[in-house]
């Protein structure tokens, strides 16, 4: 299914009935009084999170949805029934903008978590309501309210523990592939990689996270240059950022200025973002002797004044995966113990 990540609807909810105006005639009965009922409440519009979702590739075709109308009152003090509400369903990651204004109506962070995005019209009254000792033939009711109408932008932000960056040809699908059952798209070319890959990587019992993989980044990415600033939303709500590094590029490109471009890119784009935790992970080692190989990225990091973890792998061969996932996995658990402390 081609991935889709932006959307635009239309949410229309029901208008509530109007209330009636009768009166009770009955034989032997003539002065009944009024027995008009009241109209039915519309349907309202909600979106619900649904986690067998994860694009919005069915808002391409169903653009528009309706809550069902409230019936009208009828006589015998008989209320309209009420129009059935309309559930959306959306992936988990959802975020729902008015399109008018900009503002944010809903963030949909939990599976099966629902958000009201049109409120459906009240009912109107039925003459009945309107009797009184002094008016006991009242001819008046009210119409149902109309139901909210509202253009909204959806815009998905996958949820994901673990983000994947680097240039094209890094290796990034590469590895995804190995440690997860994701199969994206493996070539020797540039950006084979069009739309985020989101695997699960296990590294025990009851210890796993989600890795994210983005379409690589290049100079100018956070401007709109190639595919990086549509997918770069992607990994805001990440918790940690693997920098994939070529150690080897094809196109014999300076490796310490291939580095230095993904943290340019990513203060463009967000400073919270430029802030979080990066970890450099060194791929393609399997076409060096290890020696040199050790030689260079220790050259590399000094150049860069780098402190912060590195790892020196190979994708293609799997080589020190392991240590990698599970070292991970550790820092994760120890972020998600920070994050509990601090609230």
């Amino acid at each position: 299914m081609k991935f889709v990540d932006e959307a635009k609807v239309r949410v229309e909810a029901g208008d509530g009935g109007s209330g009636c105006v009768s009166f009770r005639r009955e034989k032997f009965i003539p002065f009944g009084g009024p027995d008009g009922g009241d109209g039915g409440d519309g349907g309202s519009v909600w979106l619900q999170s649904d986690p067998n979702l994860n694009t919005l590739a069915d808002f391409r075709i169903a653009r528009v949805f309706r809550g069902g109308r409230g019936e009208n009152g009828r006589g015998s003090d008989c209320t309209g029934a009420s129009g059935a509400d309309c559930t959306v369903p959306v992936p988990v990651g959802t975020l729902v903008y008015e399109a008018d204004t900009g503002e944010l109506i809903g963030d949909l962070t939990q599976p099966q978590q629902r958000v009201k995005v049109a409120q459906g019209g009240f009912h109107g009254l039925g003459n009945t309501r309107y009797k009184s000792s002094t008016n006991r033939a009242p001819r008046k009711s009210t119409p149902g309210s109309p139901g909210e109408k509202r253009d909204l932008r959806l815009e998905l932000k996958l949820l994901a523990d673990v983000g994947l960056l680097g240039l094209p040809n890094a290796g990034k699908s590469t590895l995804l592939a190995a440690v997860s059952a994701a199969r994206p798209r493996i070539a020797d070319y540039p950006f084979t990689t069009l739309h985020p890959q989101v695997g699960v990587v296990s590294v025990g019992p009851l210890r796993s996270f989600t890795l994210v993989d983005l379409p690589g980044l290049i100079e100018g990415a956070a401007e709109g240059v190639g595919l990086g600033l549509r997918f770069l939303r992607h990994v805001q709500r990440t918790r940690l950022l693997l920098h994939v590094v070529d150690l080897c590029p094809a196109d014999e490109s300076d490796v310490l200025s291939n580095i230095r471009q993904i943290p340019a890119e990513l203060e463009k784009f967000s400073a919270a973002l430029y802030g979080r935790e990066r970890w450099l992970v060194f791929n393609k080692a399997d076409l060096m002797p290890p020696e040199e190989a050790g030689a260079k990225v220790d050259e590399l990091t000094r150049q860069l004044g780098w402190s912060g973890p590195v790892y020196l792998i190979s994708a293609l061969q799997r080589r020190d995966l392991d240590t990698l996932m599970q070292n991970v996995m550790d820092r994760l658990q120890t972020l998600g113990r920070q994050a509990q402390q601090r609230s």
